[in-house]
């Protein structure tokens, strides 16, 4: 990653586990930070456990802080669009619940027309065997996660949680997308 420059803009995106977004989009040129945490629901302040709960109406999301001169925010959709499954309501592979929603949470206007334009691009070429569930809405507030889940996959990354689950997202990333390669 680099350093931010004084255009940095942010996205807030939601495809299962955060600590799989965070993996990826560490890995993409342009992206300066990734923090993990939860938007979309209700609590104030929500902890892990309390949206493990499924009780608090939040996704585990990140906001990816980018600058808009090197990835724009359709590459990162992009990028999203490749690293989960978006039919799945609820749901990515064995991680089940309403916190590991399909969301992209904008913040700008024009996000939630770039986001809606490429849904319609993606439905119309048929790109999944299912319709697209992805929830797009704009962001109220974003809680930072609790520091134990930063950078959680380079500290953890024999874990088998992340063998199983988060190397094959970043294989994947990086057979499809690999010219977005940042420094990592």
């Amino acid at each position: 990653m680099t350093e931010p420059s004084s255009d940095t803009r942010f996205a807030v995106l939601g495809g299962g586990c955060f600590w799989c977004l965070e993996a990826v989009y560490q890995e993409v040129q342009g992206v300066h930070r990734v923090q993990s945490g939860y938007a979309g629901g209700h609590v104030e302040n929500p902890t892990y456990r309390q949206v493990c709960g499924k009780t608090t109406g939040h996704a585990e999301v990140v906001r990816v802080e980018y600058d808009p001169a090197e990835v724009s925010y359709r590459d990162l959709l992009e990028v999203f669009f490749t690293i989960h499954d978006p039919t799945t309501p609820d749901r990515q592979g064995a991680d089940v619940g309403p916190q590991y929603r399909s969301i992209i949470l904008h913040g700008m206007p024009e996000e939630e027309e770039e986001a809606r334009a490429l849904l319609r691009e993606l439905e119309e070429e048929e790109v999944f065997d299912a319709p697209i569930v992805t929830e797009v809405e704009p962001l109220e507030t974003f809680w930072e996660a609790e520091a134990e889940h930063d950078d959680y996959y380079r500290r953890n990354r024999y874990q088998p949680y992340c063998q199983a689950v988060i190397s094959p997202k970043l294989a994947k990333f990086r057979a499809r997308l690999g010219e977005r390669l940042g420094t990592g």
